[in-house]
């Protein structure tokens, strides 16, 4: 997979990170709001940190490589 390929899915799992990340937050601003929802949102937050940590690295490993065939 290509450096740009990582990176543009990197920035979808992030975009995904962003959205469950607001709607933690209205869960929080809610009154009575669900606190399983809110753990089902950290847990998925917590998956989509480690995708993008993932993607990322695979992007570092393609550009090194890259590099290194230059």
């Amino acid at each position: 997979m290509a450096a740009e390929d990582s990176l543009s899915r990197a920035e979808e799992l992030l975009a995904k990170l962003e959205a469950a990340r607001g709607e933690l937050d209205r869960i929080a601003q809610t009154e009575g709001g669900s606190p399983e929802r809110a753990l089902e949102i950290l847990a998925e937050l917590s998956e989509l940190a480690k995708a993008v940590e993932e993607e990322l690295e695979r992007a570092k490993r393609a550009a090194e490589a890259d590099a290194a065939q230059s």
